[in-house]
C-alpha cells in the first residue's frame, strides 16, 4: 500500500514505519523535520494549512517517481500521528489550535480525495489520570473504548476532539474507515534497559500511564494490521501491548493499588489496566515485544 504518515520524524514514528516497510507498503513522511531513513523520502509540510494538506496527500513519494509513465495514483492510507506530543511545549491555546486543526485537516483532505483509510493518533490523557492536577483515581478498570472521558488538561481534550472529527467525517463519508488509536506510553527499544528496572521497583510512578506501554514497533503492526482491516467505519482502539508494567497479577495489584475502583470484568492474569483487548479481537493484532523479553524481573 501507499502509505502517507505524518509526524514519521517522532519517537513513534521513526519505529513504526521501519515496521511497515518490512511489510511492503512504501511510505511518504509528512513532517517539519526529517527522517533519518533513507528508504523514506520526507515532505515538508505544514498541516495547519489545509492547502499544504491536499497538496501533499497528491504528491509523488520520492523523485524517481518522476521517471514513471504517469503519475502515481493517491495513497491507499493516511496514518496521522503528528502533533504537539503534550501539554508545555507551546502555550494551550497553541497547542489545542494546532493539533486540532491539523487533525481536521488531515481527515478533511483525505475523505474528499477518496482515501478510504485513516488512522489518527489520539491518546492515554483521554482516560483523565495522566495530565491531572494532583492524585486522581481511574473510573473503573479495565481502561476500555467505552469508558466516560473527562479530561481536564488541553492536551487530552485536543485529542477527544479529534476523535469527534473523525467520527463526524466518517458518518459523512460512508465507506472510508477511521480508527483512532489512544496510544498508550510509547517505548522505544532502548528504553527497556533504561526505564523498566524504575517502573518496577516504584509502582505507584506508573499510575499516569494505566501501568501500560506500547512498544513502538508493535505500533507500527497496530497500523498495518488496521489496513488489512475494512467495513468497521469510525472507531476507537487502545493502542498498548498486553501486559501490565509490573511483576503482579494484575488484579491484585490493582485491588491492593485502587481499593476503591471497581473491576467490571475478569480480567487476564497480567493483562495491562488500559487494555488491548478489542485491537486484538477486531484487528487481529499480535504483539512481538512483550517487555518481559528485555527486562529481567529475579
Amino acid at each position: 500500500m501507499r502509505i502517507v504518515f505524518t509526524g514519521g520524524s517522532g519517537k513513534a514514528g521513526k519505529h513504526a514505519i521501519p515496521y511497515l516497510l518490512s511489510q511492503g507498503h512504501q511510505v511518504l513522511n509528512l513532517d517539519l523535520v526529517p527522517l533519518d531513513n533513507p528508504k523514506v523520502y520526507t515532505l515538508k509540510t505544514d498541516l495547519t494549512d489545509s492547502g499544504q494538506v491536499f497538496n501533499a496527500f497528491t504528491s509523488h513519494f520520492n523523485m524517481s517517481e518522476y521517471s514513471l509513465p504517469h503519475s502515481p495514483p493517491l495513497p491507499d492510507a493516511v496514518v496521522h500521528f503528528a502533533a504537539y506530543a503534550r501539554n508545555l511545549l507551546v502555550p494551550d491555546s497553541e497547542m489545542f489550535a494546532s493539533n486540532v486543526k491539523q487533525t481536521y485537516n488531515v481527515i478533511e483532505a483525505a475523505c474528499k480525495l477518496g482515501i478510504k483509510k485513516v488512522i489518527i493518533a489520539s491518546s492515554e490523557t483521554v482516560y483523565g489520570v495522566c495530565f491531572t492536577q494532583g492524585e486522581s483515581d481511574y473510573h473503573s478498570f479495565p481502561l476500555e473504548e467505552d469508558y466516560d472521558c473527562d479530561p481536564e488538561d488541553t492536551y487530552a481534550t485536543s485529542k477527544l476532539c479529534g476523535e469527534r472529527v473523525a467520527r463526524s467525517f466518517a458518518r459523512r463519508f460512508k465507506g472510508t474507515d477511521i480508527y483512532a488509536f489512544r496510544i498508550g506510553n510509547v517505548i522505544e527499544p532502548h528504553e527497556y534497559a533504561l526505564n523498566f528496572p524504575s517502573y518496577l521497583n516504584d509502582p505507584p510512578s506508573r499510575k499516569r500511564n494505566a501501568w501500560s506501554y506500547i512498544d513502538a514497533r508493535d505500533l507500527g503492526k497496530l497500523c498495518h494490521c488496521a489496513f488489512l482491516k475494512s467495513g468497521l467505519g469510525f472507531q476507537v482502539f487502545n493502542a498498548t501491548n498486553n501486559t501490565i508494567t509490573l511483576k503482579e497479577k494484575t488484579e491484585d495489584f490493582l485491588a491492593k493499588e485502587c481499593p476503591n475502583v471497581k473491576i467490571t470484568r475478569e480480567m487476564e492474569e497480567y493483562e495491562a489496566p488500559l487494555t488491548n483487548m478489542k485491537a486484538r479481537k477486531l484487528l487481529g493484532f499480535v504483539e512481538e515485544h512483550d517487555w518481559r523479553d528485555y527486562v529481567k524481573t529475579s
